[in-house]
């Protein structure tokens, strides 16, 4: 069992997500993914993770279409922790479960007045970094 939180919005895709060829846009893909990523902040109950964590890295891999009316569900996972930097995995899946897109967001800890990466406080890495409990 992987130790690391996730958490899962569902959204329909609406006129506005859609390009002129009438599938999603890709920056459609990133506001869904950035909305999976609030959820799962307001469940770790981490409201100032947001104003102090930048990304420094996106990588996304298109798969499918997602088309106007289309129900969608998007999943953002921790995949790893580090001194001053976390990543999420992330996958957003058609409402047949088909992946349309799927990826990583990589942040890093930049707290206000600081101009550089600096460690993640303790109450965000013991947040994430839930004991494990017996296997």
């Amino acid at each position: 069992m992987d130790r690391f939180p996730e958490a899962c919005v569902e959204r329909t895709v609406e006129w506005v997500d859609t390009d002129a060829s009438g599938h999603q846009h890709n920056s459609a893909i990133l506001r869904w993914v950035e909305a999976a990523e609030a959820e799962l902040f307001r469940k770790l109950e981490l409201p100032d993770y947001f104003p102090s964590a930048p990304r420094v890295q996106q990588v996304i891999n298109y798969k499918a279409k997602l088309w106007f009316g289309q129900r969608i569900t998007a999943t953002v996972k921790i995949h790893a922790l580090g001194r001053t930097s976390l990543t999420m995995a992330f996958e957003v899946a058609s409402d047949a479960g088909e992946v349309a897109a799927y990826g990583t967001v990589t942040t890093v800890h930049v707290p206000q007045g600081s101009a550089s990466a600096q460690p993640w406080p303790e109450h965000l890495v013991r947040a994430v970094n839930p004991p494990e409990g017996p296997v």
